[in-house]
């Protein structure tokens, strides 16, 4: 196990006036044994990230650290790591036992071991009864976990994972996740998890990076994100539904300054009979709650209700509705940072 260390890491593709900047000086400290999830949206740097740490891609600027040794030209065999990818990547024709050892045949590590290693991991993952199949008659969380298999039994510093949950349907991604929680907490390794979902970040993260457009605008845990975002782009990506942003509502009434924006999370307006005035334009119901979808003038705002309101209110009809003082947010409207 091992930290790793990411100061002002910069990547460029080309060179010259021609160069297109992808990641915009990313600086991290991961302690040894946490685990990190990164997110944001397609295109916004983070598996190019990942890559760059695995050593599949190159570093343009700065330095990356695992287990305080600078791994900027180190190989990746090198960098003692192993990476579980979207494609479980399986031999079609090797059982489950032979795809799980077939890194340590190549690294002539002793059959005994192999054997001892195989197991404990198809233990961990509970894949001791399928080790004589054939990864066609898998699942595909079997499968999964079969490419989970074969990174634990190499027994690396890091374990990085891009996306691996991606093609699953989603009952197997919510399995697979308390797998992976769970074998994290039995392993203990330093762990870096790549995903664009925010819920699956909130869940997975011990502290998470939220990248947006090659720039990470937060690295805390999950309830400071949720609870203290940076900026507008954070409270808008994490959170489902997302933070209500209000440019140009009765922002004054609660202290607001001009040129701020209000933000209020869905669960956090209160439905009574006085407060603001919105007109409902669709309601989405979601067993337990309702997502109420407003527009109050010029701004849309979400409101989330339980099954404490005896009926949904109609489409057209006007709510009212209150925010809790004290979950209101600040954001500068230029710049888009917390106040």
């Amino acid at each position: 196990m091992a930290s790793i260390t990411l100061k002002n890491v910069i990547k460029r593709y080309g060179a010259g006036k021609t160069a297109v900047q992808v990641l915009h000086g990313v600086n991290a400290d991961i302690s040894d044994g946490e685990f990190i999830v990164i997110v944001g949206p397609s295109g916004c740097g983070k598996s190019t990230l990942l890559r760059m740490v695995a050593g599949l891609e190159e570093i343009s600027e700065g330095d990356i650290s695992i287990g305080g040794k600078v791994v900027n030209d180190l190989e990746p065999a090198k960098r003692d790591i192993a990476m579980v990818f979207q494609n479980y990547a399986l031999y079609p024709h090797m059982s489950v036992f032979d795809n799980m050892a077939y890194g340590l045949k190549i690294a002539k590590v002793p059959v005994t071991e192999i054997k001892s290693r195989v197991d404990k991991a198809a233990k961990i993952l509970e894949l001791g009864h399928l080790l004589d199949r054939k990864p066609r008659a898998l699942s595909g969380g079997q499968r999964q976990r079969v490419a989970m298999g074969r990174a634990i039994v190499r027994q690396p510093q890091v374990f990085l994972f891009d996306e691996p949950l991606s093609n699953l349907d989603a009952k197997l991604r919510v399995q697979t996740r308390l797998e992976i929680q769970k074998l994290h907490r039995e392993l203990g390794i330093t762990s870096l998890f790549v995903t664009h979902d925010q819920v699956e970040a909130m869940t997975l993260a011990q502290r998470m990076m939220v990248m947006n457009g090659g720039h990470m605008e937060q690295f805390g845990t999950p309830e400071e994100v949720y609870n203290r975002p940076a900026t507008t782009f954070v409270a808008s990506f994490m959170g489902s539904p997302p933070m209500n942003l209000l440019k140009h509502g009765p922002n004054a009434d609660f202290g607001g300054k001009p040129g701020a924006i209000m933000g209020i999370r869905p669960e956090h307006l209160l439905v009574g009979d006085s407060g603001w005035a919105v007109q409902v334009e669709t309601i989405e119901m979601l067993g337990a709650e309702r997502l109420v979808y407003c527009r109050m003038g010029e701004e849309s705002l979400i409101v989330r209700t339980d099954e404490s309101l005896s009926s949904a209110p109609a489409i057209g009809a006007t709510l009212y509705v209150t925010p809790r003082t004290d979950r209101l947010h600040w954001f500068d409207a230029d710049s888009g940072k917390r106040l």
